[in-house]
């Protein structure tokens, strides 16, 4: 099945699994549908299903999938296994969370830089990353050839510093900032707005209070 046609949920549901296996015991050879579905809690056609999209290799009767080699396919099917530059703008509590974070390079994703225009971040480190002022974006961006952008300002400034990027030769925005942005129809948006899922919780907390 060619990528560009692999439903949405499916791809969301691809890192679940790679971190389910991660985490199995070194000596675990092989693994099944079933027992990946039980797992997760998920339905086991619909796993099977997921598995044979990203997967050349497939699972054997009785024995499965072998394990080290699934692993490997799930890697290099979500593009885990190319290391892509990133920057970061605006290190603010999240922007710092995120500078901290040491697990974007296993997932394919180094963070080469961030940005902000306040003194006394400028010139610093978070993570080994090193803060520039938000002046050097361009130069940094063209420099370094980062294709990823992730935007953890304010809304306010962050379609103008969307579009900065972008004339920097990003070609990929990871948005924060709960801006609706306008970009070019070949630059990649994904919007990140954690109210959202508040809201998904408050709501089924409320249902679930009803039917009792």
């Amino acid at each position: 099945m060619p990528r560009q046609l692999i439903p949405r949920p499916t791809l969301q549901r691809l890192p679940a699994y790679l971190n389910y296996l991660r985490s199995l015991p070194p000596d675990t050879r092989s693994i099944s549908a079933t027992a990946v579905a039980a797992a997760l809690g998920l339905n086991e056609v619909q796993v099977r299903k997921d598995l044979s999209a990203a997967s050349k290799s497939g699972g054997r009767p009785k024995t499965g999938y072998t394990v080290g080699i699934l692993i490997r396919e799930l890697e290099e099917f979500l593009g885990y296994t190319s290391i892509k530059n990133a920057v970061l703008v605006g290190v603010g509590r999240l922007g710092g969370a995120m500078l901290a974070f040491t697990g974007f390079e296993e997932r394919g994703v180094h963070i080469i830089a961030a940005f902000d225009n306040d003194p006394a971040k400028i010139g610093t480190e978070i993570g080994g990353v090193p803060i520039f002022d938000i002046a050097r974006l361009e130069s940094v961006c063209r420099s370094r050839g980062a294709r990823i952008g992730i935007l953890t300002t304010s809304p306010l400034p962050a379609q103008e510093l969307c579009e900065r990027m972008i004339g920097a030769g990003i070609e990929a925005v990871w948005n924060f900032s709960t801006a609706h942005l306008e970009v070019p129809e070949q630059i990649i948006v994904r919007n990140e707005d954690l109210s959202v899922s508040l809201a998904m919780i408050s709501r089924e907390l409320e249902e679930r209070n009803h039917g009792k």
